[in-house]
């Protein structure tokens, strides 16, 4: 798994737990954390893609 996409999966997992204890203390800051949470979990769905586009170029590469 690329780094940059376990660090955003590490932030969103964070995020969640943040957004869950801003609403049960009764604070809407937990919007924040939950907006963070959905641009951290699309940061690592993309450096995901991206890791594996660029494996199968280097593969196809390799087979010319």
């Amino acid at each position: 798994m690329p780094r940059l996409a376990l660090y955003s999966l590490v932030v969103c997992a964070l995020a969640a737990a943040a957004a869950v204890v801003s609403f049960v203390q009764g604070s809407f800051l937990g919007v924040v954390w939950v907006l963070l949470m959905g641009l951290s979990s699309n940061m690592a769905w993309y450096y995901l893609r991206r890791a594996k586009v660029e494996k199968a170029e280097k593969a196809a590469a390799a087979q010319d």
